[in-house]
């Protein structure tokens, strides 16, 4: 088992466009040393290095002995491979969603930390947003949800289908509530601009009844994120963009006149907060108190499974209409 650590030694790899704000919140953390920054492109880790008075690496190997815990923020096919290498080197790893490309590589990793003590987190990064921790007070057993998660189209990401590069966030916050087993799954998608699935909707279906409708386009005209969950005391919509939170639910008061009767109608409003700050400073946490992390490989790879499984039920449904 590892020993307790005071001062955190603390490497990112990868400071493109979001591992670079990984690397600025590592920077200004108490408890934490941030020894390094790894790019394979010389003036993103010598620029962001400069910045925050650290060093910058070509290779990953190069932190090898120098860390006790890295964030992996490289594109997702990068990430078994790279995190496989830290965690035979002994080093916690925090790795960007999705975990990995495929479920062997999940399991792998999840094989190769347990054997050795070690600890992965996996950056569902809306696990950590207001609403969504909120939320946690307010849902209980929802039986219907639907979601919405669109963007105006940026290349960064294009490397993996929709499904993995944004449903996952929705993915993840709907089993982090429903708990339980998929029963059944349709989906449909298609490219549009990049080589892999653009837009995607996919109808999930619970043992326990709960039915879910989720879809994720990267080609929108502007920015949605909305959730609706509905349950048998209450309707909750969530609009991440204008941080509110709608909630219509029973009150059991006698003598009230109610735009619904019987039912009350709250408007919450939730402050931005910063998720990304959030999540590093659980994991941080995690690995110095060496207590499980918010979002273990166990749950990440739960993400991936059903992720991957909506891909599979896209491309039969494709296939079904070339044949047709």
């Amino acid at each position: 088992m590892k020993p307790s650590i005071k001062k955190l030694r603390v490497g990112v790899i990868g400071v493109g466009y979001l591992g670079k704000f990984h690397a600025e919140k590592y920077a200004h953390m108490d408890h934490v040393n941030l020894v390094g920054v790894v790019d394979p492109v010389k003036d993103n880790a010598v620029n962001v290095a400069k910045k925050l008075g650290t060093t910058a690496y070509l290779d990953h190997k190069d932190l090898f002995g120098k860390v006790d815990a890295v964030s992996i923020v490289v594109p997702t096919p990068l990430h078994f491979d790279i995190s496989s290498d830290f965690l035979k080197n002994d080093v916690d790893v925090l790795i960007e969603k999705p975990m990995t490309t495929t479920l062997e590589e999940a399991d792998e990793l999840i094989r190769i930390s347990e054997s050795r003590d070690l600890m992965i987190q996996v950056g569902h990064l809306e696990r950590f947003n207001p609403a969504v921790i909120a939320l946690q007070d307010i849902v209980n057993q929802p039986m219907f949800i639907e979601s919405h998660r669109l963007s105006v189209y940026n290349e960064r990401g294009t490397d993996v289908s929709v499904v993995l590069d944004l449903m996952i966030h929705d993915i993840d916050i709907i089993l982090n509530f429903v708990k339980s087993d998929i029963k059944n799954i349709h989906a449909a998608g298609i490219p549009v601009i990049s080589e892999h699935v653009d837009i995607a909707n996919a109808r999930l279906e619970f043992t326990n009844g709960c039915v879910a409708n989720v879809t994720a386009s990267r080609i929108s005209a502007k920015n949605e994120r909305k959730i609706r969950l509905f349950q048998r005391d209450a309707y909750v919509s969530v609009d991440f963009a204008h941080h509110e939170i709608t909630v219509i639910q029973k009150h059991g008061k006698e003598g009230l006149v109610d735009l619904i009767p019987g039912m009350e109608i709250k408007q919450l409003c939730f402050t931005k907060g910063d998720a990304l700050e959030d999540e590093l400073k659980s994991f941080v946490k995690a690995v110095i108190t060496r207590q499980p992390p918010e979002v273990t490989g166990q749950v990440g790879r739960e993400a991936l499974a059903m992720a991957l499984s909506i891909m599979e039920q896209i491309q039969h449904s494709s296939n079904r209409f070339l044949d047709s």
